[in-house]
């Protein structure tokens, strides 16, 4: 089977017992001195272990699980480089179980019946427990997973399993109700520095033959984005480049040639995906637009589809700008249209304005509201027929059956509005649309009321004091045209002021 960097992984069922050859653990390559630094540097013991405090407890499930304390299942979900193939490896070592580890990377459900079968026969034989390792589990189909589920409900064998995507999304429920799940952190800065540092002074590692310079440390610290294999790698690649020039030290310089660019952790069909676009869509609807930019830099650089990102903008200019700016779904659209247009890598300068002009834009949620409202009386029933005066009258016979009778026209208003029917009967003076006072929206909010009244028949309120009532569509209701000043209540002028 494939190696993940760490260690390699035999056949499930090559080896029978809990040891596999002079140094080797069941499943598990031995570790050599031409075996890569991350390997050579795995920690010996629980103790070792970096950067999950909140898992090491005095009796937590992880500890358990690595002094073969009780026969737990547990499912280990982290980023790479957390530690979840060096706990893999730490249960490996517990001798009074039987360790296999597969990859469900090319593992079927052949070798996972092959290991629940040797399994049962040693249990009912008085052998030790079967300890299973499957490393991406996210990768078993459904029909592999389920093959596990009465081997672990009967503690036929106990899992331990590894994934780097969100387990509620890729791993089957019943398998992740029979499992603990442990959820593995990122490695902070100062865990990475410390395991580096350890790896320049243990005889695993470097033994203090060269010494790695503060700038170079943190530069190998910074790339590593928390990823401790990358960052034992990288100080592997940058060792060998100072060795080859005959220098005893590893300074920035080296260190950047040895590292040319930094991987981004971002996985187009795995959960940073959905995570990342999450934090860009907030960061936009929190008016944060360097945050924005930067998280529309990380999808741009992992090879994001741009048309995923315009896509994702033109629902935002509706679903959180809305009214309050309407000028946001034309840019949106211009972006997405750009970027069909032109392609990348120039439109992202079309996507980085779009981004801009969302985040530092206005925001109502007042078109998402108003038509979640709709749609969810709709779904409850509400709603009958359409009123007789609106039904389509353009037929032969349409006016025989009363279609159109009573309809008045707006246009021949002089105010532009009527009163009027025109919700089903269940549904009239059903308020969906709430605008906001922000921005544009906020004209709207001043025009809106007297809209309502009108078309409803609704009494108007007392006169003003201070003077007359606002206009309707750019006429005054008496008729006149006026449409009076901003702090007259002249609905026009008043969004003129905004402008």
């Amino acid at each position: 089977m494939d190696s993940d960097a760490l260690f390699s992984l035999g056949e499930p069922a090559a080896a029978p017992s809990a040891t596999a050859g002079p140094g080797g653990v069941d499943g598990f390559t031995a570790v050599g001195d031409d075996s890569p630094l991350p390997v050579r540097m795995r920690p010996a013991s629980i103790d070792e272990l970096v950067g999950q405090d909140h898992l090491l407890a005095p009796g937590a499930p992880l500890r358990q699980l690595v002094g073969g304390g009780a026969p737990l299942s547990v499912i280990l979900w982290g980023p790479p480089g957390s530690g979840k193939t060096t706990i893999a490896h730490l249960v490996a070592r517990a001798t009074d179980r039987r360790f296999v580890a597969m990859s469900a990377l090319n593992a079927g459900v052949k070798d996972v019946r092959a290991v629940i079968d040797t399994a049962r026969r040693q249990r009912r034989a008085g052998g030790p427990q079967t300890v299973l390792f499957i490393d991406e589990v996210h990768r078993f189909s459904k029909t592999q997973q389920d093959s596990l589920l009465a081997a672990v409900e009967d503690r036929t064998v106990t899992l331990l399993a590894a994934t780097t995507e969100n387990p509620y999304f890729s791993v089957i429920s019943p398998l992740l109700s029979r499992c603990v799940l442990l959820t593995l952190q990122p490695l902070d800065d100062a865990a990475v520095r410390g395991l580096l540092r350890r790896a320049v002074t243990d005889q695993r590692g470097l033994g203090s033959a060269l010494t790695l310079e503060t700038d170079a440390e943190d530069h190998l610290v910074r790339l590593a984005g928390g990823d401790v294999r990358k960052a034992l790698t990288a100080l592997e690649a940058a060792a060998a480049s100072a060795v080859a020039v005959g220098t005893g030290r590893i300074d920035l310089a080296t260190a950047e040639q040895a590292v040319d660019v930094a991987a981004v952790r971002y996985d187009r069909d795995g959960d940073a995906h959905y995570d990342v676009t999450s934090a860009f869509i907030k960061s936009m609807r929190g008016s944060d637009v360097d945050a924005a930019l930067h998280w529309l830099a990380r999808m741009l650089v992992a090879g994001e589809d741009a048309r995923f990102i315009a896509r994702r903008l033109v629902i935002f200019a509706s679903e959180d700008v809305g009214m309050a700016d309407p000028t946001a779904l034309s840019v949106a659209t211009a972006a997405a249209h750009a970027v069909e247009y032109v392609g990348l890598p120039e439109a992202q300068l079309n996507l980085a304005q779009a981004v801009i002009h969302l985040a530092t834009a206005p925001k109502s949620n007042s078109a998402t509201s108003a038509i979640g409202a709709a749609i969810a009386d709709v779904r409850a029933g509400r709603g009958g027929s359409v009123p007789r005066g609106l039904r389509d009258a353009h037929y032969a016979g349409a006016r025989g059956l009363g279609h159109g009778t009573g309809y008045r026209y707006p246009h021949d208003d002089q105010r532009g509005v009527v009163t009027q029917q025109y919700a089903p009967d269940d549904l009239v003076g059903t308020d969906y649309y709430r605008p906001s006072g922000h921005g544009a929206e906020r004209s709207v909010a001043a025009r809106l009321p007297l809209l309502r009244r009108i078309v409803r028949g609704l009494s108007a309120p007392a006169s003003r004091p201070d003077g007359p009532a606002p206009a309707v569509n750019g006429r005054h209701p008496s008729g006149t045209g006026h449409t009076g000043g901003a702090d007259e209540g002249g609905i026009d002028a008043a969004e003129e002021g905004q402008q």
